[in-house]
C-alpha cells in the first residue's frame, strides 16, 4: 500500500475531512481514507474507507439511493456520568460519533429512513473482567434501536482485532480478521487512547470476509 501527499480541496478549510489521509492501492479502484480511533470519514464520491479495530467499533452507513455513504470509529460509548468533553464532543465516543456520522451523511443528501449500516468490531483484545468492546457492542445497538434504525450487517465480538475495508459507493466490506497475539500495536494503542481519554476525563471542565 503507497501513501500519497495529502489531497487538499479548494477550500481546505470548509472541508471537514482535510485532515484525513489518504493512499492509493492497486488492488483497489479508488482512492483510500485511512481513518484511526475517533476519526470519521463521509463522502459522495466513490471511495473506500479503512480502518483497524479492536475493541473499538466501527460503523459503515451509506444511502444507497443518494450514493452518499461514511464510516467511523470510536472508542468509549460516552462521557463518563456526563462529564463535559473539553475536546468539543470528539467522536472518540459512540454517541458523538454516531451522530456525526449520520449527520453527515444527511447534510449530503441522505435520508434517515434508507440508511443502510452495518456494525464491526468490539474485540475483546484485553485481559481482565472488564470487556470494553462487548460494552460498546451493547450500547450502539441500543443506540441505533433508540433511533429507529436497523443494521443489515454485524460482525461484532471475538478476540481478536479486524482489518475493515468499506466501499462507500456499494456498501461492499472487506474484512480480515488478526492473529491476536501478532498485533500488539493495535492492542497498545488504543491502550494509550483509553488512557488519554481518561486522563482528560479527569481533567476540569488473513482470512477476508466479504460483506
Amino acid at each position: 500500500m503507497t501513501t500519497v501527499p495529502l489531497r487538499l480541496t479548494p477550500d481546505a478549510s470548509r472541508d471537514p475531512f482535510a485532515h484525513i489521509r489518504r493512499m492509493r492501492d492497486n488492488r483497489f479502484p479508488h482512492e483510500i481514507a485511512s481513518i484511526l480511533p475517533g476519526e470519521f470519514f463521509v463522502s459522495r464520491e466513490p471511495m473506500v474507507v479503512y480502518t483497524v479495530l479492536g475493541s473499538c467499533i466501527s460503523a459503515c452507513i451509506r444511502d444507497p439511493i443518494a450514493g452518499v455513504g461514511g464510516m467511523n470509529h470510536f472508542m468509549l460509548p460516552e462521557p463518563q456520568g456526563g462529564a463535559h468533553d473539553s475536546w468539543g464532543e470528539s467522536t472518540r465516543y459512540g454517541s458523538y460519533a454516531m451522530e456525526s456520522l449520520i449527520n453527515e451523511i444527511l447534510k449530503r443528501g441522505g435520508l434517515k429512513s434508507r440508511l443502510e449500516i452495518k456494525l464491526f468490531g468490539a474485540g475483546k483484545i484485553y485481559e481482565g473482567n472488564i470487556d470494553v468492546g462487548a460494552n460498546n457492542a451493547k450500547w450502539v445497538i441500543g443506540y441505533l434501536k433508540s433511533e429507529g434504525l436497523a443494521t443489515v450487517t454485524t460482525d461484532l465480538g471475538d478476540v481478536c482485532p479486524r482489518k475493515v475495508y468499506y466501499f462507500t459507493d456499494s456498501g461492499r466490506v472487506l474484512m480480515k480478521k488478526l492473529e491476536r497475539l501478532k498485533n500488539k500495536t493495535i492492542f497498545e494503542r488504543e491502550n494509550e487512547y483509553a488512557a488519554k481519554i481518561k486522563q482528560r476525563e479527569q481533567q476540569p471542565v488473513e482470512d477476508v470476509t466479504l460483506f
